[in-house]
Formats: structure tokens, C-alpha cells, sequence
């Protein structure tokens, strides 16, 4: 023979992937278009196709060049991969793999590894070779120097075909990566891009684990994206979706007709409630397919976190199943011991490989050890989602005032396990769809209570210990709930209200990352000490958050309709503290009750503190104050503020809160403290 047929592909280039070992097996497996020595002819170039098919009885190619007829692949000997070499074709040739399964049946399938795909409905793999050249080379030098525990991140969530309806990847490399900047967070996280053909799944039900959705752009427009927020100083992270896969008869489900890379048995292999099938995590091929998944992702797109979804229906055989329904493991208990192996080993071997990534868990229980290293016997994440304190602030928020006194405990009681791991508190998508309405119509009462309830929750959620996450829309206090088949109602953001809370969200990022008394500490005890926890009777909140270098920033927090004047806080410093922010301002659409600039604070025992001072807390509403020095002592920054108002299209022009700020000065209202707020 002329030329190998295999493609250059052996049996021991796969024994990788068959001991699970194999971390990148998107080199091996898949369509890449490689050039072979002929004997005669000399250098030949052409695709190789290759799929792990290993108990099917006949493999066939079906593709354009062949008019869907079929060319039949050969074993790889020893290996259960049919391959092929076809001559002469190359990128953007469109393919499938016709399998005669162990079943008797035939199956076409679209390719695992495929890196692009035809557009939903049509799902045709296509040949592709990325040709990007990257430009965010200062960004990922930076990225490796870091621990993000110990940095600022303020999440934006985005679902990108919903956020503006119909923009491609292209366009949303001006539009959001402009808006995102301005919007001051540190990083967006896009709910999963891989390619799925249902929409309203939002991602979350994957067909092709390597392709990015086709309907925004080609690979290589979407790694423009990745690449301009790097640029822009922004870190990406992408949902991954591990735990589950659909049922398309054209995707992964008994690919060469058995259960292939799901369980066989349906109390292992099945998510009830969603429809999918369940990865075999024992399998070592499928252990390879999925790190590899998640190798890919960091390294050929640049993506710097992955958020892996619905973690805890992987920890747990029993996961929404009666008696009935599971299999115990080798010990007799619930937990999925094949899940938890795999999990310690994607995230060591990403970690070892990528310094600077992160993995993320969306974990729902109080399942031990998420966040500790998997040397110590943890999962090995970098961070977990806080779902408690998720689940008990909204249940909070949703109280009227009067009511909130007799539930107080709930917004404390994450303090009591918060070093237990490094978390991120998440408002996201899940928390403003399926009828549980957008967060501004979680509230009671008028819409000024509500806005101003809502200005308080942001604020108390970005002064409390642990990162941010916050879904697109919430932002601006959209009152639709989220639907992905159209744009979010971007007309809002001009109208009061709406644009006080954008222009708030903006400042907190921007103070939130020029105070690192804010973020350092997130997981030190030391970082955190409560003024006031047990304030019910009024609703309010009071802690100071610091830094390693001892700076101090006071944060009270009032979710009373009622403002509280000469309101008694312990301080653990004497002199003067500055307000540097006030969700109550003028500029936030609030009624203007402050402390005009900065608190004193005098000589006296107030519980354990050295030092007290009376503070003008506003109604709903939440003050800070950073801790300058003493009186005779000059303040930090001036001691007159300019605030000045933003528009919703962007900062260009304004006065940014930084600048403002003067590098963290005072921002306070322009109105007398005794102005009584309006409906």
C-alpha cells in the first residue's frame, strides 16, 4: 500500500486513551487533516478520520465528498478505533460515521470529537483546523502568577445567544466586551457554548463536547471573543457539563449500539428527571474523553475557569431517586465513588497542567472537602458555589420588612461554616426563570422599596465574604423573567430605577476591586469580624471586612423600610472613618440620607470594640466606611466627592467612580440627611 490508511494512526498511540491516561485526545481521535509520505508521489495530504466505536461489527463514513454514500473504516488493530485516510479532502468537509452496532442496527452518528458542526436543526460534523492567532499573551503571563482565592473576581453570568438576540461572537467582541468593561466586573462566565441543538436547554444538554455553537460563529470567532476580553483585563469562565448528556439518537447514546459511554444499567446510566444519560465514570475511555473535554477548553480557547454543572447529581447515586432506584456502591453507600475519582483526577491534572486555571463547583449539598485539595482527601476545586446562602437571602429578600426580624439568622448563618471552603455567592440564571421571577419581583411592596431593597441585597452581597456571580439583566433590575429567545429588555436600563441600580452595580465592582479589604481575605477568618449580627428588632446588619496589610473598611446594612439616625456601631479603630459609598445616593435613584462624608469615631467600649460612632443608616440601604487614620490626620482622598450621574450606553465622557473616588475616596449624597424617603 501506498500510504498508511490508518492516517499515521496506531494502536499505541491509543493505549492512552484506553487506560484512561490519555488527556488529550483530540490530537488522536477525530477529523484532522494531516499530510502522509506516499511511496511514489511523495508528500499527500488529506483527512483522518477516526471514532471509538469498539463494539461495533462495520463502520462507515458518510460525507459530501463521497455523496452520503459510505467509504468503510478499518479497525486500528487492538484498539476498538475505526479509522481512515481519504486523499484530497480537507477543511469544511462535512461528515458523519454509519455504524453497524453490536445490536444488528445501523446508527448514524456525528463525530465526539468533531470541533465544528452544522447549525441546528442540521448536525453534520465539520472537517476544521483553528488558524487563530492569539493576542493575549500579558493576560495569561498574569494569569499564571495568580491565586485567584486571594484576588478580586466579580462574576458577570452571560447566556450569549440571549443577551443581545441574534449577535455573533464577532459582534459580541465589541458589544459585551464594552459593556462588561464598563460595567466594572472582573470576569464573565458563559453559561455552557458547546454545541447543542435544543435551545431552551440554554447549553446544558450537549451533543458535541468540542464544537462551540455554530449559530454565533466558527471556533475561531469564538476564541476572537475569548481573546478580546483578555485584552480588555477580563478572565472567562465556561460552564462544563460533565454530568449528563442527552438522548439525540445522532449524539453520544449506545453510540455502537450498547451503552457506550453511559451505564447500561438505567438506576446508573439515567437522570430522571432530565431525560439524559449518565457518563460511566469507571470507564477509562470515558475518563480520558472528559478530561481531555476539559484540557481542550482551557488550552486551545484560553478559557481561565470551568464551572462544572450539577456536581452533586455526579456525588450521589441516589441523587432525586426513591429506594428503589439506585444501586449502593462496593460499600453499601450512596456515593458515587467513580464520580468522585474522576473529579479529583480532572481537577489535579488541570491544576498540575494550567497554573492560574480554576474549576468551579455548582454543588447544592454540604458534601465535605469540595474545595480542599484532593492530597488532603478533598475534590480539589478552586471554589464552590454557596447555595445555602443563595437560598436563604432570597427567602429573606422576599419577606416584607416587618416579617424580616423573626428570619434575621438566615443572612448570618453563612458565617457559621464560611471557611469550610472558598466560595462564590451566585445569583444566577437558575434563580430568574421557571416562574421563580427576576430578582426586582422577588420584593413586596412599591417599586421605590423594591429598588432600594434590591441596592441593599448588591451591596450586601458584594461587602460579604466570598466572590460575586451575577446574572445578565439583574444588573439593571429587569423584571422579566429570563428568556433565551429573546434580548434582555436593554430599554429598561434609561428609566429610574433601573438606571440607579446599573450605575450601583458599576461603582461596587469598581470599589470592590480598589479595596482589597473587600476580596484578600475571603477565606481568612481574619478578613472578616461582625460589628452587630443580632440587630433584628431593626433589620440590620453591621461587619468589618480587612485586608493583610490592615486596611479596614465598616459595613452596615439596613433591610427596614425605616432610616435609623444616630444609629450606634462599635469600630475598631479611633478616628475617622470616610463613607465611601451609599446605595441610599442621589445617583443611585435613593433618597440622599448620609453621613456627609465621613463618621467620627470617639474613645468608649461598645461590646468588644476600643471605639463607637453614630451613623445615619437610610432606609434600605447600605453604608460603607474606610477607615483613614486618625482626626488630625488627612483624610485619604478629598473630602468633597463628585458623583457624577452615568448613562446606560456606557461611561464615555462621565466621571468614572474611580476617578471619583479619587483611588477610594467618599461618595455621599448631595441632599440633607433628614430627607425622608419618597414611594
Amino acid at each position: 500500500m501506498a500510504h498508511d490508511p490508518f492516517g499515521g494512526l496506531t494502536g499505541r498511540d491509543l493505549e492512552g486513551f484506553h487506560n484512561g491516561g490519555d488527556t488529550e485526545l483530540w490530537r488522536r481521535l477525530g477529523a484532522h487533516v494531516v499530510t502522509l509520505h506516499d511511496d511514489e508521489r511523495g508528500e499527500v495530504t488529506g483527512t483522518r478520520f477516526a471514532v471509538w466505536a469498539p463494539n461495533a461489527r462495520e463502520v462507515r463514513i458518510n460525507a459530501d465528498f463521497n455523496w452520503w454514500t459510505g467509504d468503510a473504516m478499518q479497525l486500528v488493530p487492538g484498539s476498538g478505533v475505526w479509522s481512515l485516510f481519504v486523499e484530497g479532502v480537507g477543511e469544511g468537509t462535512l461528515y458523519k460515521y454509519n455504524i453497524l452496532g453490536a445490536d444488528g442496527q445501523w446508527h448514524e452518528k456525528v463525530d465526539p470529537m468533531a470541533f465544528f458542526a452544522e447549525q441546528a436543526p442540521a448536525n453534520s460534523s465539520i472537517v476544521y483546523a483553528s488558524r487563530f492567532g492569539w493576542g493575549d499573551d500579558a493576560w495569561m503571563d498574569e494569569r499564571r502568577a495568580k491565586n485567584q482565592q486571594h484576588e478580586p473576581m466579580s462574576i458577570y453570568e452571560v447566556h450569549l445567544g440571549g443577551w443581545r438576540k441574534g449577535k455573533t461572537y464577532l459582534e459580541l467582541a465589541e458589544e459585551l466586551v464594552e459593556y462588561v468593561q464598563w460595567q466594572g466586573f472582573t470576569h464573565v462566565e458563559f453559561l455552557p457554548v458547546t454545541e447543542h441543538p435544543f435551545e431552551p436547554s440554554w447549553g446544558y444538554q450537549v451533543t458535541n463536547y468540542f464544537a462551540p455553537q455554530s449559530r454565533l460563529g466558527k471556533p475561531d470567532e469564538f476564541r476572537y471573543l475569548v481573546d478580546r476580553l483578555h485584552q480588555a483585563g477580563i478572565g472567562v469562565i465556561l460552564d462544563w457539563v460533565p454530568g449528563h448528556f442527552p438522548k439525540d439518537a445522532w449524539a453520544l447514546g449506545r453510540f455502537d449500539g450498547t451503552a457506550l459511554y453511559e451505564h447500561a444499567d438505567p438506576r446508573q446510566g439515567e437522570h430522571k428527571d432530565w431525560g439524559t444519560y449518565i457518563f460511566n465514570y469507571g470507564r477509562n475511555e470515558v475518563k480520558s474523553f472528559l478530561v481531555s473535554n476539559a484540557l481542550y477548553w482551557v488550552q486551545e480557547f484560553h478559557i481561565d475557569a470551568l464551572r462544572v454543572d450539577a456536581v452533586a447529581s455526579m456525588l450521589y447515586l441516589d441523587y432525586s431517586r426513591e429506594a428503589d432506584e439506585w444501586v449502593p456502591n462496593e460499600f453499601g453507600g450512596n456515593h458515587n465513588l467513580e464520580a468522585i475519582d474522576f473529579l479529583r483526577y480532572v481537577n489535579r491534572h488541570l491544576y498540575e497542567r494550567v497554573p492560574g486555571v480554576q474549576l468551579i463547583a455548582e454543588e447544592s449539598t454540604s458534601f465535605a472537602g469540595v474545595t480542599q485539595p484532593t492530597n488532603l482527601g478533598g475534590l480539589g476545586f478552586g471554589f464552590k458555589w454557596n447555595m445555602g446562602w443563595m437560598n436563604d437571602s432570597l427567602r429573606y429578600l422576599a419577606l416584607e420588612p416587618i416579617y424580616r426580624q423573626w428570619h434575621h439568622h438566615e443572612m448570618t448563618f453563612a458565617m457559621v461554616y464560611q471557611y469550610t471552603e472558598n466560595f462564590i455567592l451566585p445569583i444566577s440564571h437558575d434563580e430568574v426563570v421557571h416562574g421563580k421571577g427576576s430578582m426586582i419581583n422577588k420584593i413586596p411592596q412599591d417599586a421605590w422599596r423594591q429598588f432600594a431593597t434590591l441596592r441593599a441585597f448588591y451591596s450586601f452581597m458584594w461587602a460579604f465574604p466570598g466572590k460575586q456571580l451575577l446574572f445578565m439583566g439583574q444588573e439593571f433590575g429587569q423584571r422579566s423573567e429570563f428568556n433565551e429567545a429573546v434580548s434582555l429588555e436593554w430599554w429598561v436600563s434609561d428609566l429610574w430605577g433601573h438606571q440607579g441600580l446599573q450605575r450601583l452595580v458599576k461603582d461596587l465592582n469598581e470599589l470592590y476591586v480598589a479595596h482589597p479589604a473587600l476580596w484578600q481575605l475571603d477565606a481568612d477568618p481574619a478578613g472578616f469580624r461582625w460589628i452587630n449580627a443580632d440587630d433584628a428588632s431593626r433589620n440590620t446588619f453591621s461587619w468589618v471586612r480587612r485586608d493583610a496589610d490592615g486596611q479596614q473598611i465598616a459595613v452596615i446594612v439596613n433591610f427596614s423600610s425605616e432610616p435609623w439616625y444616630d444609629y450606634e456601631i462599635g469600630l475598631p479603630e479611633l478616628g475617622r472613618w470616610t463613607e465611601v459609598f451609599n446605595s441610599d445616593a442621589d445617583v443611585y435613584d435613593g433618597s440622599g440620607i448620609g453621613n456627609m462624608g465621613e463618621v467620627i469615631a470617639t474613645p468608649g467600649q461598645w461590646e468588644n470594640f476600643p471605639a463607637a460612632a453614630s451613623v445615619q443608616v437610610p432606609p434600605l440601604a447600605a453604608v460603607f466606611l474606610r477607615y483613614d487614620g486618625p482626626v488630625d490626620e488627612k483624610p485619604a482622598a478629598a473630602s468633597e466627592p463628585v458623583v457624577e450621574s452615568s448613562s446606560a450606553g456606557g461611561g464615555t465622557g462621565e466621571l468614572s467612580a474611580v476617578d471619583a473616588l479619587s483611588a477610594s475616596g467618599p461618595i455621599t449624597p448631595a441632599t440633607d440627611a433628614d430627607v425622608e424617603p419618597t414611594a
